[in-house]
């Protein structure tokens, strides 16, 4: 189980299609700042709202401050091993298959519950623009999953408020419809979409900042940087914990190492940069949002401090009271328009983030897949997986059971709580390529590296812990997921991957989109 590929094979079969070094800082900034920005600014505002109120400014600072130096690390490993795999594939070169795929099962978990999160925040956005524009109400039961609560270690589902999210299931099962047929996403395409989401927010900004009421930011940290005692997940800190998701996307940056002049240079110009301007964005953004209408959290009928998507909160949010707040919104952006007398300018907003948004489910399932198909490809899961449909040349079955594992996830589930699970999956696989680089430093100190991480014996560190803070403050249930997600990986490597592994029987174990002789992924952007 320590076994590891050799990292010269991987790089060997990469060199055979080199990639040709084109691209500047500038390029490198606005490619991540095309990534970064999306679902998170769209949809968890009211979420981070709900945890830290005003103060969740300070936690797109955290957040953004923790996933700029886990970037610098990734970087490091994704400019030595340009390929397919991510965190999965460095982790299998340097810390051996074990480790490798516990990683891998942690960004399956990512990447399937992201695009639930996503499919959840779109359906808000497009039952709002419907109801706004149309005027049609759409059923209340079929317009979002269950609340739910814990009662001990047992989750418990309250459906009084809602069964299950129709618009959710369809946005889900569309995309991937699409990517069974193998419908590629073009780059003069998401380079509209890019546009659409950076002009959605600006005009929102625009918009907001002029009606900026300072009362509205008092008290700014109402549950405090923890959140209050007998609490998890709440707080300043816990709010970053959530909103994390906001800012996964930088790997675009990372990944294009190999396409890079000057990595040493420009890669941590482009991930700074794209961070720090979405950082900034973020910032208006939310001071847009806080100074406008407000965005103290609501609380239980007891009192009582409540998470996002609880039943508690639930309940709080259909008291006639509460049912105008910010933090009691699905398409939160949109509603603060609205709340200012700009309508129009909310449908639109709302028009936007359903044009978006589901560009961004489509690549959170492609990353899914890719990891899949990788790990099938390895050996480590059943060849069935990496199976090619014969007309559309696309790797359809793990592409059909993820579309449906997100779409089952998306029916009963509120965004907020998806986001959290998702992060616990990121920030773990975030923490090993953090341990990872360092490793490397030690075991092969002498390989070229065409980034090398800043201050590595500082900035990896620093990674670990902030990865290691974060995961601990989001909420329980979220936190009590990885471990279990990761004991069902561990049952299945030791039945199934341990004895298959190709790099175990001796087999070529380093097949790659890159290789003449790989069988076509017929994901978006392969020919």
């Amino acid at each position: 189980m320590w076994r590891v590929k050799s990292l010269d094979a991987i790089l060997a079969t990469a060199e055979k299609k080199s990639l040709h070094r084109s691209l500047g800082p500038i390029q490198l900034t606005l490619l991540g700042v095309g990534a970064i920005i999306g679902t998170g600014i769209f949809v968890l505002t009211a979420a981070a709202a709900q945890k830290a109120g005003p103060g969740m400014m300070w936690s797109f600072v955290i957040a953004g401050a923790v996933c700029a130096f886990a970037a610098l690390c990734y970087s490091e490993l994704a400019s030595m091993v340009p390929v397919s795999g991510s965190a999965y594939t460095y982790s299998y070169a340097v810390m051996g298959e074990l480790l490798a795929w516990m990683v891998g099962w942690a960004l399956i978990l990512e990447y399937a519950v992201a695009a639930s999160a996503v499919s959840v925040g779109w359906s808000g956005y497009f039952l709002g623009l419907i109801e706004n524009a149309l005027g049609f109400h759409w059923p209340d039961a079929l317009r979002h999953g269950p609340a739910w609560s814990m009662n001990g270690f047992l989750p418990v589902a309250d459906f009084s408020a809602g069964i299950v999210n129709v618009p959710a299931i369809i946005v889900a099962l569309a995309v991937t419809a699409l990517l069974v047929i193998g419908t590629t996403e073009s780059a003069r395409v998401n380079a509209v979409l890019v546009a659409i989401k950076v002009t959605a927010l600006t005009v929102f900004v625009i918009m907001a900042l002029p009606v900026l009421k300072t009362g509205n930011f008092s008290p700014f940290t109402p549950n405090g940087w923890f959140g209050p005692t007998g609490t998890t997940g709440m707080g300043v800190v816990g709010a970053a914990a959530s909103i994390f998701f906001a800012y996964v996307g930088f790997d675009a940056v990372s990944t294009a190492a190999e396409e890079t002049k000057d990595p040493q240079r420009n890669v941590p110009i482009g991930l700074i940069g794209s961070l720090a301007l979405c950082t900034v964005f973020y910032l208006l953004v939310a001071a847009g949002a806080i100074g406008a209408v407000g965005a103290q959290p609501v609380h239980g009928l007891d009192g009582s401090v409540v998470q996002p998507g609880s039943a508690a909160f639930t309940a709080a949010c259909n008291l006639a009271a509460n049912k105008e707040q910010l933090v009691c919104s699905n398409e939160a952006l949109a509603h603060v328009l609205r709340q200012i007398n700009f309508p129009v300018l909310g449908n639109l907003l709302g028009l936007a983030a359903n044009l978006a948004l589901p560009s961004v489910i489509l690549m959170m399932i492609y990353g899914q897949t890719r990891i899949f198909f990788v790990m099938a490809r390895d050996g480590l899961l059943p060849q069935s997986f990496a199976t090619i449909h014969p007309k559309w040349k696309t790797p359809y079955v793990v592409t059909i059971f993820t579309g449906v594992c997100v779409a089952i996830a998306a029916a009963f589930f509120p965004v907020g709580q998806l986001a959290d699970i998702s992060n616990s999956g990121t920030l773990f696989a975030f923490f090993m390529v953090s341990i990872a680089v360092m490793v490397l430093r030690v075991k092969d100190p002498n390989r070229p590296r065409p980034f090398r991480t800043p201050l590595v014996w500082v900035i990896a560190p620093v990674a670990m812990l902030g990865c290691a803070v974060l995961y601990f403050n989001l909420p329980f249930e979220a936190m009590a997921v990885l471990p279990v997600w990761g004991a069902i990986g561990l049952v299945i490597y030791f039945a199934y991957g341990f004895r298959k592994s190709h790099v175990g029987k001796g087999l070529r174990g380093e097949v790659h989109e890159l290789d003449d002789d790989a069988p076509p992924t017929g994901l978006p952007g392969a020919e």
